[in-house]
């Protein structure tokens, strides 16, 4: 996960230079100050609009439109998994030794030198002083990138089309012809699906076996549409990677992190801010792995905006990026606070007013520090005490952190949201309950008159 604020253009000591060796002008104040202003609103407004949809999101029609909760186990995990992901990216990208002879303690006793090329590698035996030169990286990382954007295509299209679906509804006339999808796919054998043996008859009122869902998507005409419409990014995405694209597929990605991931309660939030503040930290200041992935991962997993918009147009390419960690980890907090102002039924948002004004002191100081440093800078170490800090005070002064940290998301009852309260008893043998089962349908039914004509 990228989740570092990063100016890699602007003389800083992580700046690239053009493949013709010159080196590139310096970014105008102007677009400095464009670029920056840019990436803070990108960042609040999948905050704002996704903390909104968060309130009316309910375990709804579609499985894809179901919260995930995370729990106080999954917050402590989440660090420790997510820095295994970010250094095998980085392994992938950088680490080699294709040559699966040397393998076991061979290993220990070979030392390996990166050659002045960068493409290859001299590995020497310090016995004998064999040396042999084999490739640099175990997989071609043009490769790489073309595997991760197809998988982001996909993912993208999805997540573009959910995003402005509700927009697009609102779009449509009321004539709009609509018919309804649905795509279902569940785990079991064919004895134990609707229709399979063992299913109950028609019209006896027994439901089908309950068999595990993977999918359960519900859809209509206007979500089709929405998903053409997806379709065109996601294309040209595919073919050109412009950073317009790559933005807009940034952007669903987060709205629907902030909208559809719900903390269960405060202290889980500050354990899981407080974890990956440690692993923001580590990965940006004590290696340059974070860095590293986030220039060779070809995905829209950052927010990009040229500094040098104003004199190239569309097609800059002097790039200040910002992680979509930076946007949904503190995101899922602030959402989770706005839950907790509308539980308390007092018709204000302080806490969400609060936490949504931190992270714009937090994210605004961070691109001011790297600003004057020229270094990137990992943005939760300034937007964690900033999203937990400034609420909490403001909890003391109302006298209710009590309150705020008893607060439980998950045992709300959304509104329209089915809850299964108590499971029915059923007793007896399968032969008495079909016997029972029999009497109840063949009981009096009222008789359809007769038409006279036909006496």
């Amino acid at each position: 996960m990228d989740s570092a604020l990063q100016d890699p253009h602007n003389g800083s000591a992580e700046a690239g230079s053009p493949a013709n060796g010159t080196t590139r002008p310096p970014s105008t104040p102007e677009g400095i100050a464009l670029a920056y202003g840019s990436l803070l609103l990108m960042a609040l407004l999948p905050i704002f609009f996704g903390a909104l949809r968060s309130v009316r999101c309910t375990r709804g029609k579609n499985s894809s439109d179901m919260p995930e909760t995370i729990t106080s186990r999954d917050a402590a995990r989440f660090p420790i998994i997510a820095s295994c992901t970010l250094l095998g990216l980085y392994l992938f990208f950088k680490v080699y030794f294709p040559n699966k002879n040397y393998t076991g303690l061979v290993l220990k006793t070979w030392k390996i030198q990166k050659s002045k090329k960068g493409k290859t590698a001299v590995i020497q035996n310090p016995t004998t002083r064999d040396s042999h030169r084999f490739p640099l990286e175990i997989f071609s990382q043009e490769y790489i990138n073309l595997l991760l954007s197809m998988y982001f295509f996909v993912l993208g299209i999805l997540a573009l089309s959910h995003t402005i679906s509700p927009f697009m509804n609102k779009v449509f006339p009321a004539n709009f012809p609509s018919r309804q999808y649905q795509l279902l796919f569940t785990q079991g054998s064919g004895e134990n699906k609707e229709g399979g043996r063992g299913s109950p008859a028609p019209g006896s009122g027994l439901t089908r076996p309950l068999c595990p869902e993977i999918i359960n998507y519900e859809f209509d005409t206007k979500d089709l549409v929405c998903l053409g419409l997806s379709s065109i990014v996601g294309v040209w995405y595919l073919l050109r990677k412009h950073w317009i694209a790559n933005n807009l597929f940034g952007l669903a990605f987060s709205l629907n992190g902030v909208e559809l991931l719900h903390l269960n309660n405060v202290s889980t939030g500050c354990i899981l801010l407080g974890g990956l503040f440690i692993y923001d930290v580590f990965w940006v200041f004590g290696t340059n792995v974070m860095v590293t992935v986030a220039r060779s991962f070809e995905a829209p997993i950052k927010l990009v905006f040229p500094q040098d918009l104003l004199e190239k147009g569309l097609e800059a390419d002097n790039f200040a990026m910002l992680g979509l960690g930076d946007i949904v980890i503190p995101g899922i907090f602030i959402a989770l606070l706005l839950r907790f102002d509308i539980s308390l039924k007092k018709n204000t948002h302080t806490y969400f007013y609060t936490s949504f004004a931190a992270y714009i002191f937090g994210l605004g100081l961070t691109i001011f520090i790297m600003h004057i440093f020229k270094h990137a800078q990992p943005a939760l170490l300034y937007l964690v005490p900033a999203c937990i800090g400034f609420p909490v005070l403001v909890a003391l002064a109302k006298g209710e952190v009590t309150e705020m940290f008893s607060y439980e998301s998950s045992a709300e009852i959304l509104p329209h949201t089915p809850r299964l309260t108590h499971f029915p008893t059923v007793s007896g043998s399968p032969a008495s309950l079909a016997a029972s089962m029999q009497q109840k349908l063949a009981g009096p039914r009222r008789r359809r008159p007769q038409n006279p004509s036909a006496m």
